[in-house]
């Protein structure tokens, strides 16, 4: 698991890593160990700064949590980060990185209202291996960049986990 606490740079590092990010399965119980994945690295490297996290299948919530500290602003940005994942395929870091790298403005190019679209980090796609990309991991409450980073380690350190116990 990648501790460097930086997030990708540019679109061909966040697309190597959403390429390492493909699961063999996704169920309930995995999207609890996740989320408690998620809050342990959060409190770890970002103590005393509440998060919301969120993991859902496209058509229903797997895990939601939201920290003490947090309210109907964090719901928000859930959902306009989850939106930007769905539309574009790719973590909203990685579209958010696209832009940049075009020297486009992301709102003003696409034409997409930004009260329900903001490329900023924070939403991980979910994809499984043979089906594809089936849901989103999404993270508000920290700067763009901290959010991604502490949904891609959670996501890694579950991964780790899960490898190196196959049973779970």
């Amino acid at each position: 698991m990648d501790r460097t606490l930086k997030a990708p740079a540019t679109v061909a590092a966040c697309a190597a890593q959403e390429n390492a990010l493909v699961f063999d399965r996704l169920n309930a119980a995995d999207a609890m160990a996740i989320g408690q994945s998620i809050l342990a690295l959060s409190l770890e490297w970002f103590p005393g700064r509440p998060i919301a996290i969120h993991i859902e299948k496209d058509d229903h919530p797997l895990f939601v949590y939201f920290m003490d500290g947090t309210g109907a602003g964090h719901a928000d940005w859930v959902i306009k980060k989850k939106n930007v994942s769905r539309k574009f395929g790719h973590s909203s870091w990685m579209v958010r990185q696209q832009f940049l790298e075009r020297g486009a403005d992301f709102n003003k190019d696409t034409g997409l209202d930004p009260e329900l679209f903001r490329a900023e980090g924070g939403a991980v796609p979910l994809v499984v291996r043979g089906k594809g990309r089936i849901g989103t991991l999404i993270v508000s409450g920290l700067d763009g960049w901290e959010d991604h980073v502490v949904a891609v380690g959670g996501l890694q350190l579950w991964q780790s986990h899960s490898i190196a116990s196959p049973n779970r």
